[in-house]
């Protein structure tokens, strides 16, 4: 299986999981992250807001707000093939479809942050496997913007389970994750 098939098979298995069971493990995976000491570290965080079965950051988002953090949503610059945090004032009011659908900041929301203002990133994608390589959507948004990031800059991956998968074909520019969080556990990839 190359990384297309890899993209699509867990794509469909992700995507045929109901509402019901997307929220329940997406309520697993909150608790653990709100446990690590990572997440208590961060004064700053960048999460993506999800789409399509994606582990679901709205709790996430709305606790870590609510418990005094900063927090950024990407914005895409698909033309430019970048990704820029822009901090939340108001969530989900800043928000509004934006790039494939996606919820991102309002124009008349948009307050940009430098990468290196970021505690903590946390980092979507298609599968990933025990050492913290990621399958992305293609794009290797995530992959030009972590580099940009702080060295101490902890990078986060949420995961359902069945997204854990032997071998993701990882590239030389690909950026591994520092932790996988699924709903069954917490992978250190890099300590």
């Amino acid at each position: 299986m190359g990384k297309g098939e890899l993209r699509k098979d867990v794509l469909k298995a992700r995507g045929s999981l109901s509402p019901v069971e997307v929220a329940e493990k997406s309520k697993r995976i909150l608790t653990r992250v709100l446990s690590l000491e990572e997440f208590h570290r961060a004064r700053t965080l960048m999460a993506y807001v999800d789409f399509r079965n994606e582990v679901q950051t709205g709790a996430l988002i709305a606790e870590s707000m609510a418990r005094g953090k900063r927090v950024a949503v990407p914005v895409t610059d698909v033309a430019g093939r970048r990704l820029t945090p822009s901090l939340l004032l108001d969530y989900p009011g800043d928000l509004a479809p934006g790039t494939w659908g996606i919820l991102e900041p309002r124009p008349e929301c948009l307050r940009p942050l430098e990468p290196q203002e970021l505690d903590l990133v946390v980092v979507p994608g298609v599968a990933f496997d025990l050492k913290g390589n990621r399958l992305g959507y293609g794009g290797g948004f995530y992959d030009r913007f972590l580099p940009r990031t702080r060295p101490d800059t902890v990078w986060l991956a949420l995961a359902f389970e069945l997204q854990i998968r032997p071998q993701v074909y990882a590239g030389p520019h690909d950026c591994p994750v520092h932790i996988v969080v699924t709903e069954e556990r917490v992978v250190y990839t890099r300590w």
